[in-house]
C-alpha cells in the first residue's frame, strides 16, 4: 500500500487581517493541507477574527505556527514556491499550479518537503521574499484582471495539489440505492416493449421495423437505467396498454353503490 504524501506547508507572509487567515485555513483544509505558518502577522496571533472565518477548519488554526522572519519559517523545507502574478524582473522558473503540484509530490516521494508562500493581501510578495525561492507559481487567469484575494489563491493552488493525487473518475453516474439494471433485465424490458408495440401496430411501415428496433435498443442502452427505473417503465407501459390501475375490489364496491 503506497504511503501518504506529506502535504506542503502553506506560509502566509505578513498577512494583514485575521479574517483572511481564517478563510485561507478553510481553503487549506478543503484541499487536505493542514500545516499553516504565519510570518509576522500584522495583527498578531492568535486572532479572534480568524476562527469564525475558518468555518470549522479549527485544526489548521490550532496548529498554526508564528515566525518573526521568512528564513525562520522555511529553514526546514527543501524547496520553496512563491505565488505571484507579477514578474518582478527576477529570473525564476514560472509554473502553473498543476506543474507545481506534480513537482511538490515528486519532491515528497523523494523525502523532501515543499513550502508555498503567499504574500500580504494588499501588496503581495516583495522582491526580497522572492529572492530565495526556487520557483514561482502563477495561476493563468484573465490577463486584464488576474487579482485574487488570499483565500482564493490558497484554494486554487491547494486544489491543484489535491487533484494531482486524486483518483475520482472524471465522469460517473450517481444511481442512488437502486443498482444499475443488468443486460438481461434491459433485454427483457425491450422485448416486452417491442411486444406491446407490435400489438399496437407501431412498427409501420414493416420495412422500417428493424431500423426502429435498433433505435429503441440504442436509446435505452445509452440511458443506463437502474432496476427501479425499469420497474417504473414496466408499470408505465402496462398502464398505457391496459388502462388505469384499479385496486382489487374496487369494481365490486362501485357495483354495490349502484
Amino acid at each position: 500500500m503506497p504511503q501518504a504524501v506529506i502535504p506542503p506547508a502553506v506560509i502566509l507572509v505578513r498577512p494583514q487581517l485575521g479574517v483572511n487567515i481564517g478563510t485561507a485555513a478553510r481553503a487549506m483544509l478543503n484541499c487536505g493541507l493542514d500545516e499553516l505558518r504565519l510570518v509576522a502577522p500584522r495583527e498578531g496571533w492568535p486572532n479572534a477574527h480568524a476562527w469564525p472565518a475558518a468555518s470549522g477548519a479549527v485544526a489548521v488554526l490550532e496548529k498554526a505556527r508564528v515566525f518573526a522572519t521568512l528564513p525562520e519559517a522555511t529553514a526546514d523545507l527543501t524547496r520553496l514556491y512563491a505565488t505571484t502574478w507579477r514578474g518582478r524582473g527576477l529570473v525564476k522558473w514560472i509554473l502553473t499550479p498543476e506543474q507545481a503540484a506534480q513537482d511538490i509530490r515528486a519532491l515528497a516521494a523523494a523525502g523532501g518537503r515543499g513550502g508555498i508562500l503567499f504574500g500580504p493581501e494588499r501588496t503581495g510578495l516583495e522582491n526580497e521574499d522572492l529572492a530565495g525561492v526556487d520557483a514561482v507559481v502563477s495561476v493563468p487567469l484573465n490577463p486584464a484582471f488576474p487579482s485574487l484575494n488570499l483565500a482564493q489563491a490558497v484554494l486554487l493552488v491547494g486544489y491543484a495539489w489535491w487533484m494531482a493525487g486524486n483518483e475520482t473518475p472524471a465522469l460517473r453516474l450517481e444511481h442512488g440505492l437502486s443498482p444499475l439494471a443488468g443486460r438481461a433485465a434491459l433485454d427483457n424490458f425491450i422485448a416486452r416493449l417491442v411486444q406491446h408495440l407490435d400489438e399496437t401496430g407501431f412498427f409501420h411501415p414493416p420495412e422500417k421495423r428493424l431500423h426502429m428496433l435498433r433505435n429503441l435498443e440504442a436509446c435505452f442502452g445509452r440511458l443506463q437505467p437502474t432496476e427501479q427505473e425499469l420497474r417504473t417503465l414496466f408499470g408505465a407501459i402496462k398502464a398505457l396498454r391496459y388502462g388505469p390501475y384499479r385496486p382489487p375490489g374496487k369494481d365490486e364496491a362501485e357495483e354495490a353503490e349502484r
